[in-house]
C-alpha cells in the first residue's frame, strides 16, 4: 500500500516512524511545511520519502492520511483536490472534524469522492503500540474498512467503531496516555521521597506499569481479580488502595476522562 501522510508534527511523525518499521508492503511519503521536521523524519526513517508538495505527494497514494490541525483540514483538502481520486482512501486524524464535516469539505473542494474515514491514533504509534479508533463514512465497503484496519494494526491495536465513540476513545487512549504518564511521574516522585534516585524511580515505575498491563493482556483477567492476587490481609497493598479510595481516586479519574464530553 502507498501511504501519504500530510503533516510532519507529533502524530504524523509518530505514524511515519511506526509504519517505517513495518515496511514489508508499505511505501511511505510524508509531506509537510517545515523541512526541519521532514529532514528529522528522513534521518530516522531513510525508507520514507519527504516533500513539501502536498498535491504531488498524494498522486500515487492508496491512502491519504491528513495529520494536521483541525482548522487546517479544509485548506489541505483544497490544495490536494485536483489529485484526489474515488479509488483512494482519505483518513483524517483531526479531532472534532466529523465525517459529515469531511464529506462537506470534499464536496466543496469539487474533487472525486474517496472513501472517507475519521481515525484517532495516539503517539505510541511510533513504537507500534497505539490504540487507534476507526470510523468510516456511510457506504464505505467492508473490504476498504478492513484495509484501513490492517494498516493501523501495524502500529498497534485498533477498534472499529461508530463515530459517536471516537471522542470517548480519544479521551481514553489519546488523552489517556498523558494521564498514565502523569501517574508514572507521581509514582516516580514518591520513589524519590522514599530514597531512590529519580532515574531509578522512573525505571521502576515504567516496568511496574508494563508488568501490570502485560499481566492483564496475557491473562484476560479483570483488574480487580488481579488486584486480589496481590493484596494480603493487613498488608501494605490494601492499605494503599484504601488510601486511594479515601482520596477519591476512582471518582477523580472518571471525571478526568469525561472532561471532554
Amino acid at each position: 500500500m502507498n501511504i501519504t501522510i500530510i503533516g510532519a508534527g507529533n502524530i504524523g511523525g509518530a505514524l511515519a516512524k511506526g509504519w517505517s518499521k513495518k515496511n514489508d508492503n508499505t511505501c511511505l511519503t510524508v509531506s509537510g511545511v517545515h523541512w526541519e521536521k521532514l529532514n528529522k523524519i528522513k534521518a530516522e526513517c531513510p525508507n520514507v520519502a519527504v516533500t513539501t508538495d502536498d498535491a504531488e505527494a498524494v498522486k500515487d497514494a492508496d491512502m491519504i492520511v491528513i495529520a494536521v490541525k483541525p482548522w487546517q483540514v479544509e485548506t489541505v483538502l483544497g490544495d490536494i483536490s485536483k489529485n484526489i481520486r474515488s479509488n483512494q482512501i482519505l483518513v483524517s486524524l483531526a479531532a472534532g472534524v466529523t465525517l459529515a464535516d469531511l464529506n462537506t469539505m470534499v464536496e466543496k473542494a469539487g474533487c472525486e469522492k474517496p472513501s472517507i474515514f475519521y481515525v484517532i491514533p495516539n503517539i505510541a504509534a511510533e513504537f507500534c503500540e497505539s490504540m487507534t479508533f476507526i470510523s468510516a463514512s456511510e457506504n464505505v465497503a467492508k473490504e476498504t474498512i478492513e484495509q484501513v484496519e490492517t494498516a493501523f494494526k501495524q502500529v498497534g491495536d485498533t477498534f472499529v467503531c461508530p463515530e459517536k465513540l471516537i471522542a470517548p476513545g480519544m479521551l481514553m487512549a489519546s488523552c489517556g496516555i498523558a494521564y498514565v504518564m502523569r501517574f508514572l511521574r507521581v509514582q516516580t516522585e514518591a520513589g524519590v521521597e522514599m530514597g531512590f534516585y529519580p532515574n531509578d524511580a522512573l525505571k521502576i515505575a515504567i516496568q511496574t506499569a508494563k508488568g501490570a498491563a502485560e499481566l492483564l493482556h496475557q491473562t484476560g483477567e479483570h483488574p480487580e481479580a488481579a488486584i486480589d492476587r496481590v493484596t494480603t490481609p493487613g498488608g501494605y497493598t490494601i492499605k494503599g488502595l484504601n488510601e486511594m479510595d479515601h482520596a477519591g481516586f476512582n471518582s477523580a479519574v472518571i471525571r478526568v476522562f469525561k472532561t471532554g464530553l
